[in-house]
């Protein structure tokens, strides 16, 4: 009976084992198909066409130079490669501008035949108008639409899904966003969080540590919106004010709150690795001589060197990952930072704040599941990174 009972809990753990493999299968397909398709999406919004003059000889533009023309950042032909003309733009509801609404029709009927009249008559027009109207004998000509590139999206530097008729999905704002306020929130946890841990490991007494243990552990179950909260009342005035911003809202803000959430974990796995340095080489290291805190720096830390690269892990995977916390205390700028005391947005506030607004399967819904595929191969790289030095390290320390 004994041995039946030890292959069934022996089938139930594989069954577990294989179901929860297949499960993360599946949803890293997932993530990667959504994301793949947007390029397959064209750069002008779908069901829209931009037409020309005949005699403009400019055949294509890019996303951003479509944004900038629309913007009225750029005004003359001559400065997309095409004729000395001044652009004038033309959407579907300046329509009524030029005609009346008998010429229009009641239904909008002779639309197609007006907007080719506008057109032919205007040589530096640019039109944006729904292709349903666009009819053969078209007197212009239309711009041609490409496909989203991988250079306009992992090169572009401006976010803005919405923009109309070209939305742009430059990632290069959000990824430096969110390398920005993790690295500085690291350099901010990792001194401190291993200062803690090596005293209460090495330094306090137990009674101290059994005070310090449960509150430090009690941290890491504090939701993230609590700390979100502490960082818009106390942190970002207290930044206003030092460094006499317009807004308290920075990079600065969110790296101090991130570093607050990793230093539980980053404390919490690292005193454990040093306390499971083994007590016959602590001895040993001061009957050779070496003093309490030598033995700290050139035994308990290089044997401990593995949990505490674990411990690194976990905090900078908080740090990348978080969420609701960056996006109210960093301003939620999409901008190239230049500074740490400027607004930024990072990939997963940006990803929590508009996938509720994006409609399911368009470019802009595909382009957040391309965000969460960065910050997927972000993690990943951080993970391989950290485990390689630490082997290295380990090897190192068995050489010695």
């Amino acid at each position: 009976m004994k041995k039946v009972w030890e292959k069934i809990v022996e089938g139930v753990l594989t069954c577990s084992g294989f179901i929860t493999s297949i499960a993360i299968l599946l949803i890293v397909v997932f993530l990667f198909t959504e994301a793949l398709g947007l390029f397959n999406n064209k750069v002008i919004e779908e069901g829209y066409v931009l037409a020309v003059n005949k005699a403009n000889p400019v055949q294509e533009l890019s996303a951003a130079q479509i944004k900038n023309v629309f913007d009225e950042e750029i005004t003359n032909w001559k400065e997309v490669g095409g004729i000395d003309a001044e652009i004038k733009v033309f959407r579907l509801e300046d329509i009524t501008s030029y005609f009346s609404e008998e010429e229009l029709g009641a239904e909008y009927e002779k639309a197609g035949e007006c907007i080719g009249k506008v057109v032919a008559d205007y040589p530096g027009i640019i039109a944006f108008v729904p292709s349903r109207f666009i009819e053969k004998d078209f007197p212009g000509h239309l711009l041609k639409d490409e496909n989203i590139s991988f250079s306009e999206v992992f090169a572009g530097k401006e976010w803005f899904p919405t923009a109309t008729p070209a939305p742009q999905f430059g990632f290069v704002p959000l990824i430096m966003g969110t390398l920005w306020v993790s690295f500085f929130a690291i350099l901010i946890a990792l001194p401190f969080g291993l200062s803690v841990s090596v005293y209460m490991s090495e330094v306090a007494s137990h009674r101290t540590r059994g005070f310090l243990k449960p509150v430090i552990e009690l941290l890491s179950g504090i939701p993230s919106v609590v700390y979100g909260f502490f960082g818009l009342i106390v942190i970002v005035p207290l930044i206003q004010k030092v460094f006499h911003l317009p807004v308290g809202e920075t990079g600065l803000a969110g790296s101090i709150v991130l570093a607050i959430m990793a230093l539980p974990t980053i404390i919490t796995v690292s005193e454990d690795a040093m306390r499971n340095c083994p007590r016959a080489m602590r001895e040993a290291s001061l009957a050779l001589g070496a003093t309490h805190w030598q033995t700290i720096y050139k035994v308990v830390i290089p044997f401990s060197v593995s949990g505490i690269t674990s411990g690194i892990v976990l905090g900078i995977g908080r740090a990348i990952g978080e969420t609701m916390a960056v996006l109210m205390v960093t301003g939620n700028a999409a901008v190239i930072p230049t500074t740490i005391l400027e607004p930024l947005r990072t990939i997963p506030a940006t990803i929590a704040a508009e996938l509720g607004e994006a409609p399911a399967g368009g470019a802009h819904y595909q382009a957040l599941f391309l965000l969460g595929v960065v910050l997927f191969f972000i993690t990943l790289l951080i993970n391989f990174s950290v485990e390689y030095i630490s082997s290295k390290a380990g090897r190192g320390t068995g050489r010695k």
